[in-house]
């Protein structure tokens, strides 16, 4: 029986109006859809914070085996979701079962958080007990993004239920079924009780609605750099806590005692994976001098083997571009780039929204794909001849979200890091990774810090409230 069912998926009748999700590969019509209005969003949050009070209450064991159940189901019903992954975000079916096994195992993490130890008993100079305890934050409100749907709503709706939270989630209206309409579903047959998890796909006004709401406390948004200014400052305006995962122009620096034959092809993976559209792709190949030419070579000739077409129906390499603007702002960057002087070495062009994985030469400062965020399949690739004026260009821009260096020798990478602000860091790799138990996130214009992950989820979801206990009421001088 399919988990999944058109008529009846979504729950409560949006107001706003309706749209028909599509898939990005052929613009054949998947299934209809309301979007939220801020009214619908200020009702959600009404019946979730009701909810919530006695999922708060709810012994941790009862929280855990929920999460526990939606994890298995994850992987129960993985033929089905992969299909809504492959068809409505157009990832190629490697990338969503990824993203299966990742969400299985954010449910997994999650339930274990639901019994981790709530506080700390604390020394005082009065005569009391006097401790520490995690409590639930309240409503949680998730704002996550089209590009890797399934993860980037998990990764922050499991560990808050299992911390006690209801959640609002606004998932992309792109990909509001696998970013959104298909977590309600696996929770709601996990056991999950009513009103604890709303899906409002929505536009700005619906984020608006919910980063303003006094019943919603957090804010856990993942998105770009731009709208998650804006969601800080206007969660700062009413004093709650904003999580933010932004974007990223992520290098990989290439020393000069790397193996070619090796790298060039973790060098394709961490630009072209998901057609670029992710956070961490490696958007600036920084390579030594004496490898420069060689490497451009080869990365092209990569770039040029790849298919590129629909990953439902063929077995390809890279699926289409989300939408039309979105393959504008890469098509864009790439002819700006080369009017500014870099060489397109391979790629550059494009078909409907099937965009080629490009490779950009000749790159400095001037090269708009250089120094900004594509989100798409593009590896400008830049020279440097030491190790300073390597630290140097990485550091380079305002984004500090990844980091690959490859060398044979590992000591000297771990030292070169140090020199380069970044929330994460990969020896001998690329620059997407992802583990549901490792702490994520980035610096300065790639968000605020780590979070997801073990110590940083109880920080992120929870409050952390004081509480003392005295036998006799406390005497006092006047």
């Amino acid at each position: 029986m399919p988990l999944l069912d058109t008529r009846t998926w979504q729950p409560y009748a949006l107001a706003g109006p309706g749209y028909t999700v599509t898939e990005p590969a052929t613009g054949q019509a998947l299934g209809p859809l309301a979007l939220a209005t801020p009214e619908d969003v200020g009702a959600a949050a009404g019946r979730a914070a009701a909810a919530q009070r006695e999922w708060a209450r709810a012994p941790h064991f009862a929280r855990a085996a929920v999460l526990r159940k939606a994890g298995d189901l994850f992987t129960a019903h993985a033929a089905e979701l992969r299909e809504w992954i492959v068809r409505e975000s157009g990832s190629v079916p490697g990338k969503a079962d990824f993203e299966l096994h990742v969400a299985a195992q954010e449910c997994y993490e999650a339930a274990a958080l639901a019994s981790r130890p709530a506080g700390q008993v604390l020394t005082s100079e009065a005569p009391r007990l006097s401790y520490t305890r995690r409590v639930p934050a309240g409503v949680v409100g998730v704002i996550s993004p089209f590009n890797a749907p399934l993860i980037l709503s998990i990764r922050s709706v499991a560990p808050a239920l299992a911390l006690g939270n209801a959640v609002l989630l606004k998932p992309d209206p792109r990909t509001a079924v696998c970013g959104g309409l298909s977590l309600a579903a696996v929770l709601a047959a996990a056991g999950l009780p009513q009103d604890l998890l709303h899906v409002l796909p929505g536009g700005p006004d619906a984020g608006q609605a919910l980063v303003s709401d006094p019943r919603v406390p957090v804010i856990s948004f993942t998105g770009s750099t731009a709208a998650g200014r804006a969601v800080g400052e206007a969660a700062g305006r009413h004093l709650k806590r904003a999580h933010l995962e932004l974007g990223g122009n992520s290098a990989m620096i290439v020393l000069a005692d790397a193996d070619l034959d090796a790298v060039i092809s973790t060098a394709a993976w961490g630009s072209f994976f998901h057609q670029g559209q992710i956070c961490m792709t490696t958007g600036r190949h920084l390579v030594h001098a004496s490898l420069y030419d060689e490497y451009v070579e080869r990365l092209a000739a990569k770039a040029d083997s790849l298919a590129v077409g629909d990953p439902y129906r063929d077995q390809v390499h890279l699926g289409p571009i989300i939408d039309s603007g979105q393959l504008a702002k890469i098509s864009g960057l790439v002819e700006s780039s080369r009017a500014a002087g870099a060489k397109i070495a391979a790629g550059g062009t494009h078909d409907r929204l099937f965009y080629r994985p490009t490779v950009l030469a000749h790159v400095d400062e001037r090269t708009p794909a250089y120094t900004e965020e594509v989100f798409g399949p593009v590896a400008p690739v830049r020279s440097f001849t030491t190790a300073d004026e390597a630290a140097a260009l990485a550091a380079q821009g305002p984004y500090g979200l990844s980091l690959g260096i490859v060398t044979r020798d590992t000591a000297r990478g771990l030292d070169l890091a140090e020199r380069i602000p970044t929330g994460i860091v990969h020896i001998n790799d690329q620059t997407v990774n992802d583990e549901a138990v490792a702490p994520f996130g980035g610096v300065a214009a790639s968000g605020t810090g780590a979070r997801f992950g073990g110590e940083a989820n109880l920080e992120a979801f929870t409050e952390l409230r004081w509480t003392t206990v005295r036998g006799d009421v406390a005497p006092y001088p006047f």
